[in-house]
């Protein structure tokens, strides 16, 4: 099999805003695992959440792009606006590998994630063809998937943030300083998202 030229980490999730969680965690991925460059793929709709208070795709995207702007190991990702809905990690996952096949696609996720991997379509095949580097979250127990062996649990920082506080934050007209990047903060107030 040919070795690959390098290998992308892909951290999925709506980022309905990113937080500086997401990219602390990122930092920690590219710092402490053989992940090259890190991929915020940003979700248009996750089949296992609904849909209620989600900002348009593009806005978040912006939103994520500004965020990684000043970082040449993150990117913001869009792929899963041009494939069909809903999206699905696997279908996200071949797309990849057919634009980039010197590549390695690892995945990112918390460990809230791993715990209901087994509800993922095709979730067998992902593990069997991809490495996934799982992050601590609070409040989440073991599971049988952090044995198998193309999962990885980090010791990466657990930080409690979560996207659902921000915008109740912003709603209620709170400070999300130091929560958000500041270019994320900046264009959140100025645009009135979540309001």
């Amino acid at each position: 099999m040919k070795q690959k030229s390098k290998t992308v980490g892909l951290y999925f999730g709506s980022f309905n805003p990113i937080h500086t969680g997401h990219l602390i965690v990122a930092q920690y991925m590219i710092e402490n695992t053989d992940i090259d460059t890190l991929w915020f793929v940003v979700s248009r709709l996750n089949p296992l959440k609904t849909p209620a208070g989600l900002l348009e795709d593009e806005k978040r995207f912006e939103l994520v792009r500004l965020a990684t702007e000043d970082n040449p190991l993150t990117e913001a990702c869009d792929i899963e606006f041009s494939l069909p809905s809903p999206s699905y990690t696997v279908d996200t996952l071949a797309e990849l590998e057919k634009r980039c096949p010197d590549t390695e696609f690892c995945l990112v996720m918390g460990q809230d994630n791993i715990s209901t991997f087994h509800l993922w379509k095709d979730y067998r095949s992902i593990l069997s063809s991809h490495r996934i580097f799982v992050y601590p979250r609070p409040h989440c127990e073991s599971c049988e998937l952090l044995s198998h062996p193309s999962v990885t649990l980090t010791s990466a920082p657990m930080i409690d943030i979560s996207s659902t506080y921000i915008r109740q934050c912003v709603a209620e007209n709170k400070s999300i300083r130091y929560i958000v990047a500041e270019k994320v903060r900046e264009k959140i107030e100025r645009e009135n998202y979540y309001k």
